[in-house]
């Protein structure tokens, strides 16, 4: 598994098929994060533009291969192991981006509550925010899983339904990605750090979930 990891990782670096995603977060980022602005609120806006860019790597990464290269990907070790290696590459590449949010926020953001009035501790922000990103960015790799091949081949279905389940998931407050960005969006008046413990747990049951579905249609139709 090491070894297909790395040959996707490596696949997804040199296609540059990574760039519109990554410029995607920057975009978000430039947006909603600015210098001297409150950290919860930050660290939340950070967390949720994780959601559709995970959408739109692990789609990158499960179709990167021409389909010749797949062939000989899936007949050396198997179309489950070969589909779960493109899945965890997209989750490498986001989780590597909401380090750097999650960075960047702490780096710009005033350590206080939206008054200016309650400080905020950093580290335990920063954790907190970083949970957030993680629910999200597996909301995000889930929400792929189940809308790309094998689960649904046709790119016609795939890109808007992804688009589509990434806002519902993003804006509901029944989603556990939403629960972790409002607790924190929603602290930030009173400087108050709600860690998601519970929306992390829900949304990487859904990952692994989604993800074992994929791979074992995908060891089915191959």
């Amino acid at each position: 598994m090491i070894a297909l990891l790395r040959y996707q990782t490596a696949l997804l670096v040199r296609s540059h098929r990574w760039l519109p995603p990554v410029i995607l977060y920057a975009a978000w980022l430039a947006i909603g994060v600015q210098s001297g602005g409150p950290i919860l609120v930050g660290l939340g806006w950070a967390a949720g533009g994780l959601l559709p860019v995970a959408v739109w790597l692990t789609r990158v990464c499960v179709t990167n291969e021409p389909p010749a290269a797949r062939n000989c990907t899936v007949a050396a070790a198997g179309p489950g192991r070969a589909h779960l290696a493109g899945v965890l590459a997209a989750v490498c590449t986001a989780v590597l981006l909401a380090l750097l949010g999650t960075a960047l926020v702490v780096l710009l953001s005033d350590p206080h509550s939206t008054g200016h009035q309650v400080a905020v501790p950093v580290l335990p922000a920063a954790a907190a925010g970083l949970l957030a990103a993680l629910a999200c960015l597996l909301t995000g790799t889930a929400i792929g899983a189940l809308s790309n091949r094998p689960v649904l081949r046709s790119s016609g279905w795939s890109i808007p339904v992804g688009m589509l389940a990434a806002l519902l998931l993003l804006v509901l407050g029944a989603s556990p990605a939403n629960a972790a960005v409002s607790g924190l969006v929603t602290g930030s008046p009173h400087g108050t750090i709600t860690t998601p413990w519970l929306p992390l747990a829900a949304t990487a049951l859904f990952a692994a979930a989604a993800t074992s579905v994929a791979c074992a249609l995908s060891s089915r139709r191959s």
